[in-house]
């Protein structure tokens, strides 16, 4: 394929080719095509026939090895927009010290002081100050970036947002920032600083219209610089239509109070936007500098005693202290129903609520779907032929990853991004990621393997996944076991399909250099023994596409798409409390006590990162519009031409349509109170929608997307 003609690329879809004798042969291509005038080279195209590297046909040989060369590339270079090449970078592009050094920040991945995941090279220019790290004095290798908000890092032209998906991003961004944002920067302007003043002022952020205002005006003036001119075009249709009212989050629409009911805060640790972090209770006291006694959880154990409890499995923890405060500092807290007691003990749930907080957005969410993730994308693309079965099955799991994750590094997680002034980590937020991946195991990513490994659930082999729970009542396993179980038998009758032995498996060229280059590369910083050393049969293939399904697919639609839901109302997931908790004696411990809810408000995050905040989770709890849901394909049949393969999928698709009535069956179950709890709030995250084509978008709380791509 040459395009000769045209002076700008376009994307090519799928062409079929009809052959004498009615047969006919098709090429699903879902790629752009550059001017040769750029790239110099035609293109290639494979049939959707699948072909193991050792049975590929003797005129496509070559033809194979070359378009696989291609693509990864030397190494060298900074990569231009039309270029088709993929290769591995640190995170050096974070810090910005040429803005001074308190925007530096340290280089993560390939040193023991910062592991990390990598990220796909852009090859842009070294910074001209370098980065002060806290490991050497000088730094010459920190990324350029072309400025605070940096939206134009390269991305493979394949693994980009469509057009279409960017103005809408962009879009539905601008309107968030016009929207929750501008009136606090307005009320700056005005001299209003700091805190929000009542519960119904916070109310009123979702109620009122909003309407273009100079504030508005002077946002996106300063836009214009930042964005392409297609795409600033869109910031101001947004500005001009930003008029609608925003939904209340769903975790007070039916009860504004219910949030502070305990029932809701512990349940939300089961079915809330973070619920992989809580852990059965193994030893106790959770830790040497608890200060934590019997006497103090027993009150609230129907009789029952620690050792009673812990021998039953009914005591669980969630545990965020020794990573983030490893010294002796320890208070105790307990459940009270009125007065100054009840007052403390909701200011203690705001703290363990931020500290929750900063883990599902550093942690679940960015550092275990999105950049784990980035390094299998980078690899299958590089050392598996289009005309690879895994690659044919692993590529929808991959759409728009590499580009929503350099959009994260532009903007959200970068120096002085969102997250650092939203999250209480601050400028240290993603050496914390750092630390916590050090410890990633792969074979415990699965949703067996991390149930086992919290005490969730124990060994049980009568059961469909071979484990069975601790609590009957946890919505997002008992979900998550089924959408498991129904991708483990897709991914395994599919694998099963093209190595009948495993030796097939061990000999498979690609695939092989492929692991290696997954397992000593993209997770270089890791241990020996973090990631399977060897690739070397069926079952072991069958299982380590498995998981990667999971964490591209399941694992992150359950951290992503409840965000708004619950943290969308700020006292009910605070991203940072501001104010210690007063112990008495104390001069805060006096002004607690003459107004609790004045200290509470206080402890808050400020306005205007607050409202930066919701901006944020508001864009990334909505679906975009062509999303590609779990169970579900592009080109329908059209990506392969075997027909076992299709009748495989169609039962994949058809039994997560069944999981979807067992989902509505469970909820509807009064007698689980897990599902709904005290906000009357409807587990749905592991709803597949599989029946969703991409028209239906925005703020669903339903759908599993195939990939990690928002």
């Amino acid at each position: 394929m040459r395009n000769g003609h045209c002076h700008h690329e376009f994307f090519l879809e799928s062409t079929t080719l009809d052959a004498p004798g009615g047969h006919s042969i098709h090429f699903e291509c879902r790629s752009w095509v550059y001017p040769i005038a750029k790239t110099g080279c035609d293109r290639a195209f494979f049939a959707n026939k699948s072909y193991l590297p050792g049975d590929t046909p003797a005129g496509l040989i070559e033809l194979r090895r070359e378009e696989l060369a291609s693509l990864r590339g030397d190494g060298t270079g900074e990569r231009k927009e039309w270029e088709r090449i993929y290769d591995y970078d640190r995170y050096n592009d974070l810090g910005d010290p040429d803005r001074g050094q308190a925007h530096a920040r340290p280089i993560l991945g390939g040193s023991k002081a910062h592991p990390y995941p990598r990220r796909g090279r852009t090859g842009r220019h070294p910074s001209k100050q370098g980065s002060r790290d806290v490991n050497s004095n000088s730094n010459p290798m920190t990324e350029s970036r072309q400025g605070f908000i940096d939206l134009s890092m390269y991305v493979p032209p394949d693994d980009r947002f469509s057009p279409n998906k960017m103005s809408d991003f962009i879009l539905e961004s601008v309107k968030a920032i016009l929207h929750f944002v501008v009136p606090e920067v307005k009320s700056l302007f005005n001299g209003n600083h700091g805190n929000f003043e009542s519960f119904d002022q916070i109310i009123g952020l979702y109620e009122e219209e909003r309407r273009t205002s100079d504030s508005e005006n002077w946002v996106i003036k300063h836009l214009q610089p930042l964005l392409p001119k297609e795409l600033f075009d869109v910031a101001v249709h947004a500005s001009k239509a930003n008029h609608l009212k925003f939904p209340l989050p769903q975790v007070i629409t039916e009860n504004e109070r219910a949030w502070k009911d305990d029932a809701e805060f512990t349940r939300e640790m089961l079915s809330g936007t973070n619920p992989v972090a809580i852990q059965l209770l193994k030893t106790f006291p959770p830790g040497n500098t608890s200060r934590i006694a019997a006497s103090h959880v027993e009150r609230n154990l129907d009789g029952l005693t620690v050792d009673t409890a812990m021998r039953e499995r009914r005591l669980f923890v969630l545990d965020h202290h020794d990573y983030l405060m490893p010294g002796e500092v320890s208070q105790v807290f307990v459940p009270a129903r009125y007065g100054t007691d009840r007052a403390l003990w909701e200011l203690a749930k705001a703290h363990v609520s931020a500290n929750d907080s900063g883990h599902h957005q550093l942690i679940s969410h960015w550092l275990r779907t999105h950049a784990v993730i980035e390094p299998f994308v980078i690899a299958t693309r590089r050392r598996l032929s289009v005309m690879h079965p895994v690659y044919k099955l692993l590529d929808p799991h991959f759409k728009d990853t590499m580009h929503v994750n350099a959009l994260a590094r532009g903007l959200l997680v970068n120096a002085d991004g969102v997250l650092e002034r939203t999250m209480f980590p601050g400028k240290y937020s993603m050496e914390l990621s750092s630390e916590i991946y050090r410890n990633w195991r792969f074979d415990e990513q699965g949703l067996p393997a991390d149930l086992l490994r919290r005490g969730m659930a124990v060994e049980d082999p009568d059961k469909p996944c071979g484990v069975r729970l601790v609590i009957k009542d946890y919505p997002y396993a008992v979900d998550g076991l089924e959408i498991w179980a129904a991708i483990s038998r897709w991914v395994h009758g599919f694998i099963s399909r093209y190595y009948p032995d495993d030796g097939s498996v061990a000999t498979d060229a690609e695939l092989q250099s492929w692991w290696i280059e997954v397992r000593d590369v993209g997770h270089g910083d890791l241990p020996l023994g973090h990631l399977r050393r060897a690739l070397d049969s069926v079952s072991g293939l069958a299982s380590v596409v498995t998981v990667i399904v999971w964490i591209a697919s399941a694992l992150h639609a359950s951290v992503n798409f409840g965000q708004y839901a619950y943290a969308g109302y700020i006292p009910n997931r605070p991203t940072k409390c501001r104010r210690a908790i007063p112990t008495e004696g104390e001069p805060e411990f006096a002004e607690f006590i003459r107004d609790p809810d004045a200290y509470y408000l206080a402890a808050l995050p400020e306005r205007l990162y607050a409202t930066l905040g919701l901006a944020l989770i508001e864009v990334l709890s909505a679906h975009m519009a062509g999303e590609e849901y779990l169970g579900a394909r592009r080109g329908r049949g059209g990506w392969t031409d075997d027909e076992a393969v299709r009748a495989l999928f169609e039962e994949f698709a058809a039994e997560l349509q069944r999981v979807e009535r067992r989902i509505g069956q469970r909820n509807a179950d009064p007698t689980l109170g897990n599902r709904r709890g005290p906000a009357a709030v409807p587990y749905t995250l592991m709803y597949p929608d599989v029946g969703n084509d991409g028209s239906v978008k925005g703020i669903t709380n339903r759908g599993i997307p195939n990939s990690v791509s928002i």
